[in-house]
């Protein structure tokens, strides 16, 4: 039986695209669609949808009112089943031809933040795009009782399935490279090597993208309590306002701006602590904390907290308070790396890889080669 994954856009980097790229290695021999490639040659031979032609390619926002009407006027397939990685509308997808009635999976990331959860997701708290999720609600809704059957990608994201699109489903958690930070470290190229150099002996890390919603204050909030150094890695937009914030809080805070993978695990290894106060879907930095030996200091809400073990691989803070940072900092330096790096590897790409084979195999009723 011949399958069809499909995915809403594809960049080089991202969670969305590393969980691509593992079904691609799950269903070697299925046709993958998405709205638009731009994943710079990590992605060959991927069908794009009519989007791609036009300018919007580009513009997300901008494509997103066309996009369900795209997804439902898709071209002819055979495929005998049709697997839709979504975290927006791809699992709004219909093709026309003998794939029309095709059983459709859906492997969801989350339902379509925008929509369902604008206070996790700025970009949907606006006037306008309220007045858009209220037209666009019970359509995602609809569409989602197509599918036979629906996993995601951690209980936190399943809750909000749930409650937005009234639907169960099974947790497969994500694809997470574990061994590449388990490993030795790699070799630096002499710039990198010079950003290690400049690390401070102990410090406080924080890895993300540079804006307001990962909450990477409270990572600065961390070292003014306890006053360690602070490394923040990643960038973004925020970036002028987190470096006045750490200033203002007399927090000694370097900025990595864009690491590349080689330092990146460079700057997990030698940390204190991750600390991840971001309320994530998910939830793969922890992990990649994790499987280097380096414990996770994060919240009790969301999909990162169903990996850090309390006491085990990090602590759960349940506020952020001073007093409450000052206890989890201590509390992590009694915490084994080996243990950190057990709890990572349930975390790795094998497990999903055999989780999601299993799935489909049940579901479709076929038998899925590892």
């Amino acid at each position: 039986m011949s399958g069809v994954l499909v995915t809403d856009w594809l960049q080089a980097k991202g969670g969305a695209e590393n969980v691509f790229e593992a079904l691609t290695q799950a269903f070697p021999d299925a046709d993958r669609l998405c709205l638009w490639n731009d994943s710079d040659g990590r992605f060959d031979g991927v069908a794009e949808t009519v989007l791609a032609e036009t300018p919007l390619r580009h513009h997300k926002a901008a494509a997103l009112p066309l996009m369900p009407a795209v997804w439902r006027n898709l071209p002819s397939s055979d495929a005998d089943w049709i697997l839709c990685a979504s975290h927006l509308f791809a699992h709004h997808a219909r093709f026309a031809g003998p794939a029309r009635h095709a059983p459709k999976l859906v492997y969801a990331h989350t339902p379509a933040r925008y929509l369902w959860a604008p206070d996790l997701d700025p970009r949907g708290a606006g006037s306008v795009a309220r007045a858009g999720a209220a037209v666009l609600k019970p359509i995602d809704r609809h569409r989602a009782s197509e599918a036979v059957a629906i996993a995601a990608n951690s209980h936190f994201v399943a809750d909000r399935i749930r409650e937005s699109w009234n639907r169960d489903a099974v947790v497969i958690h994500p694809p997470v490279d574990v061994y590449r930070f388990a490993g030795p470290l790699p070799l630096l190229s002499p710039a990198d090597g010079a950003v290690v150099k400049r690390l401070p002996q102990e410090y406080l890390l924080g890895v993300s993208r540079f804006v307001s919603y990962k909450r990477l204050e409270r990572v600065i909030d961390a070292g003014a309590a306890t006053g360690m150094p602070v490394v923040l890695a990643g960038g973004g937009p925020d970036e002028a306002e987190l470096r006045r914030y750490a200033r203002a809080r007399s927090v000694d805070a370097t900025f990595v701006l864009l690491p590349s993978q080689e330092l990146l695990a460079w700057l997990y290894r030698r940390a204190w602590a991750l600390v991840f106060p971001s309320v994530e879907d998910f939830g793969i930095v922890p992990i990649e904390a994790m499987a280097s030996g380096t414990p996770v200091i994060t919240g009790a809400v969301g999909g990162q907290s169903e990996s850090v073990v309390d006491g085990v691989s990090g602590v759960i803070v349940r506020d952020w308070t001073p007093e409450s940072l000052v206890d989890a900092v201590a509390r992590v330096g009694q915490i084994s790396p080996a243990a950190s790096m057990a709890r990572a590897v349930e975390f790795d790409q094998s497990v999903f890889l055999n989780a999601i084979r299993a799935w489909i195999g049940v579901t479709v009723g076929i038998a899925v080669a590892a």
